[in-house]
């Protein structure tokens, strides 16, 4: 696979699919620019080559082929001109064509509100790589779908991955290929089914020597084991698929903890009342919200005796007060970890990166993922077509 680096950049046309699906309010502002500025070395390098930059992205799930407002790329153009202090012409209208000039920046409106782009139509693809002289796939979080902007322009295109991308792929190699050992992978979530292949991998091809699972996920693991769980979130139809992890880990040498204690309470909110139980203990009206501070001790141990730590979603309902020492703790944990004992960590998925801005410990993180789904097929060991195509 190419990289960008490999590329003759200089004054060409360049189009670049980025990722900047950022979150906003009501009044068009964006709450949060981590995307924008992962991407900010991609530009700034192709601007040092006096590229013509322009710019692809989605932004959120409009209809098809229907321009909504509130899905318009125009508040990123402006923003970007902002924190890069130059202009970025917003274009709305691009695919016949665009005139542009070495230096010059310009981001396209919405590529999902044109037809065919979900599809990967060749048409759309081919309009969209007439535009530039190579293609610069830099959007990891979109490396999962076969999309025009994302897939299809590289078929038509000299082609080549961006810094960002290239930075993921070496981020997740690193834990799922070449990782120091120990390697303990933190698998939260609310549902085993969404990750059954997940932790299926980590433990035979990955062959991780720890796996924790945390959130209704753990719930289930205690439901097969025959341990009361109460009303708590858990897939009672997945107790045998649950039970054959189980019994792979055992076979493969991984260890996998399960709950000790955990916090209980009847009802999920800010001001309930909470206990804190053994396992053996919960009763038929309780829901478990979160680990309890004997599990919180052995998991904090184990962390920071691994060499190598991969970590996705939380390991309880942090985003309420009472259930959120559980992923405050595997926090902590990470950031407490002595920088001598050089542990390498990765971090992915949407709550996972909530959590860790929520406990302030974004600087201890070896490495955070931009990717939502395409991190969790990655680390599945599934193929992204968008990487296949480059």
């Amino acid at each position: 696979m190419k990289i960008m680096s490999d590329l003759p950049l200089q004054n060409q046309r360049v189009l670049v699919r980025e990722d900047f699906n950022v979150p906003m309010n009501d009044q068009g502002e964006i709450i949060n620019d981590q995307r924008l500025q992962a991407a900010l070395p991609t530009i700034q390098t192709l601007l040092t080559h006096n590229a013509a930059i322009i710019l692809l992205s989605h932004l959120g799930r409009p209809t098809e082929g229907v321009f909504e407002q509130k899905y318009s790329l125009r508040p990123v153009a402006d923003y970007l001109s902002k924190i890069l202090q130059k202009k970025v012409r917003f274009e709305l209208n691009y695919l016949e064509g665009l005139e542009i000039q070495p230096g010059e920046i310009i981001l396209c409106e919405n590529v999902r509100f044109n037809l065919g782009e979900k599809k990967n139509d060749p048409v759309l693809a081919q309009k969209m790589a007439k535009l530039g002289d190579f293609f610069i796939m830099d959007a990891f979080a979109t490396a999962h779908r076969a999309e025009a902007s994302t897939c299809g322009i590289a078929h038509y295109l000299s082609s080549a991955a961006g810094p960002l991308l290239e930075r993921e792929i070496k981020a997740l190699k690193q834990v799922m290929d070449h990782p120091e050992k120990p390697l303990t992978a933190i698998v939260g979530g609310a549902k085993v089914s969404d990750k059954l292949v997940l932790l299926e991998h980590l433990v035979k091809k990955v062959k991780v020597n720890t796996l924790i699972v945390g959130g209704g996920i753990a719930n289930t693991f205690l439901a097969a084991l025959g341990k009361p769980v109460g009303q708590s979130l858990y897939e009672p139809a997945l107790l045998n698929e649950a039970q054959h992890i189980m019994q792979v880990a055992q076979d493969c040498g991984c260890f996998f903890p399960l709950p000790e204690d955990v916090v209980v309470a009847e009802t999920l909110s800010e001001h309930v009342v909470t206990q804190i139980k053994n396992i053996d203990s919960v009763c038929d009206q309780d829901r478990i919200f979160d680990i309890g501070p004997q599990t919180i001790r052995h998991l904090t141990e184990i962390i920071q005796t691994s060499k190598t730590l991969l970590w996705n979603d939380p390991v309880g309902v942090f985003e309420y007060a009472p259930f959120a020492a559980g992923t405050k703790a595997i926090a902590s944990a990470i950031a407490n970890t002595p920088e001598s004992f050089h542990q390498y960590s990765v971090a992915g998925g949407g709550d996972t990166l909530s959590a860790v801005e929520q406990f302030n410990i974004t600087q201890h993180i070896s490495y955070l993922s931009t990717g939502g789904g395409a991190f969790l097929e990655y680390i599945q060991g599934k193929k992204l077509p968008a990487i296949l195509a480059l």
